[in-house]
């Protein structure tokens, strides 16, 4: 998606799942990857950034006389279409003449995104050395804190040290102390892993068994994971994986009929709706997981159904969409079936696109477009010989370096119009905040997500657990089953050593 203006950001989001990469002939030049399995709600946080630009662009309070403008691009959550989406980003899209004197302002001044932590870790590797800003709204690995390592990273989503730690609280206040751990074998899950092994001790809490879900999906390896956790009298089980890994393994837990577990979601998969159906709920009812802060964005659902096609080639995302949305195609001629007209109506669609109860990775992205716009509002106040860098010197709008950039966005502190508030600290995280989510069924039988409580992070008193044990549904006759279990397991333990 692209939209022209004085300044441009950048954004990286999954819009589709998957990529189909063409057959190498080594004759002709190939073909470029090809995309499937369209994401409503990823396209959802496409448009916020879209919607929190144009927001910004209609405030004469921020960036007066500049006029924000988007690249933004699909990666189908693959690590060498992300890379490749950075380098069109910093590098620039446009076949033009070499500017040999490298003046004028950058293509893009920051990016939004990327949503995943191993993608992040090699941008952030590269663009880091050019001291780009980048503020990702779901990158969680704990490990992109190391500001040696990834200078410019900015994220407005908590690191899971602190999601870990959150988790951990949990797990305590209710007295389990032998859980089974999951966990994904890329840097989100690993990491993860490392610091769950690492605090857990602290609080007198120990593994049953820990074992990586990995991204192959092998049948096999699902039915051995099975095993574990069937042969572990420890009833607890937390997961820390995207909801891409989680779906196989569950939906082997409905193959085997395998109930009386406890999950513990971590957020990557904790309000994911793919799992919000009456099929999973015998299974997965009273699941607890730790969520990104809700947030509220008014006017955004009236933006996503202003939203239609346009035929101009950079601007391809919104026609796929519709196509997907629809079930219709553009294409034209004797074999179309179906064709799109273009004026179909949003209004009567009933997607995650549309659905804006549950603003959690949107509200992110939203906060993220603000820290670049208010970091760029900053640079652009500064007074000619009070200036943060040599000789007392401002940054210059019209040949604007990264890192000048940089230096503003590591210092914002403002609140957003809904009431949150955005700042980072020396690492480049955001302060910490979480939803207690508990999966309880509706009146459908299908699985609905409430929040039953919220994790803190106060200056001088650490992470602070609130929870409404009444509000929470448990998928046992009484809770006290899931700590009879535990109880047994120790008893054991003890006697057998």
């Amino acid at each position: 998606m692209y939209q022209d203006g004085d300044v441009i950001l950048g954004g990286m989001f999954e819009a589709h799942f998957f990529t189909l990469y063409p057959e190498l002939t080594f004759r002709t030049e190939p073909a470029p990857p090809y995309c499937e399995i369209f994401s409503m709600e990823s396209f959802q946080n496409v448009q916020t950034m879209a919607f929190a630009i144009n927001e910004i662009n209609m405030n004469p309070n921020l960036l007066p006389n500049i006029i924000l403008g988007y690249h933004i691009h699909d990666n189908c959550v693959t690590f060498g279409m992300a890379l490749r989406a950075a380098m069109s980003l910093v590098s620039g899209i446009e076949e033009s003449f070499i500017n040999l004197n490298c003046t004028g302002p950058p293509p893009i001044i920051g990016i939004v995104g990327h949503p995943s932590s191993t993608p992040s870790i090699a941008i952030s590797s590269v663009l880091g050395l050019f001291r780009v800003p980048i503020v990702s709204h779901y990158a969680t690995c704990s490990c992109l804190s190391d500001r040696k390592k990834y200078p410019s990273f900015f994220r407005t989503i908590p690191s899971d040290a602190f999601q870990v730690r959150a988790m951990i609280q949990l797990i305590s206040h209710f007295g389990w102390t032998w859980v089974g751990l999951l966990y994904s074998n890329d840097d989100y899950g690993t990491y993860a892993a490392q610091s769950f092994h690492q605090e857990m001790q602290l609080f007198g809490i120990c593994i049953a068994f820990s074992e990586p879900l990995r991204y192959d999906s092998n049948p096999r390896d699902i039915q051995r994971i099975m095993a574990v956790i069937q042969a572990s009298t420890s009833r607890v089980v937390v997961v820390f994986s995207p909801s891409t890994l989680v779906i196989p393994l569950i939906n082997e837990v409905v193959l085997q009929n395998m109930t009386g577990r406890q999950w513990i979601a971590s957020e990557s998969w904790a309000t994911s709706p793919v799992f919000y159906t009456p099929h999973f709920l015998p299974f997965l009812g009273g699941t607890l997981g730790i969520a990104i802060r809700r947030g509220e964005i008014e006017g955004l659902r009236e933006f996503l159904l202003q939203l239609r096609p346009q035929n101009d080639p950079r601007n391809n995302m919104p026609k796929i969409f519709w196509e997907n949305m629809f079930g219709c195609s553009f294409e034209t001629g004797a074999q179309a079936k179906n064709v799109c007209t273009g004026q179909e109506d949003l209004s009567t669609t009933n997607t995650s696109y549309t659905d804006v109860s549950e603003l959690r990775a949107a509200n992110n992205v939203y906060k993220a477009v603000y820290a670049l716009a208010h970091a760029l509002h900053d640079l652009m106040k500064c007074e000619e010989g009070k200036g943060p860098f040599s000789g007392n010197s401002c940054a210059d709008i019209t040949n604007l370096k990264p890192w000048q950039l940089v230096h503003y966005l590591q210092k914002v502190n403002f609140s957003t119009r809904f009431g949150d508030h955005v700042s980072f600290n020396k690492n480049g995280d955001a302060l910490a905040i979480y939803d207690v989510m508990n999966w309880q069924p509706g009146s459908d039988r299908s699985i609905r997500i409430h929040t039953v409580g919220v994790v803190r992070e106060e200056p001088e008193k650490g992470l602070m657990l609130t929870l409404d044990e009444d509000a929470i549904y448990w998928n046992f006759e009484t809770k006290k089953v899931t700590l009879h279990y535990i109880v047994i397991f120790f008893f054991f333990f003890k006697i057998e050593n």
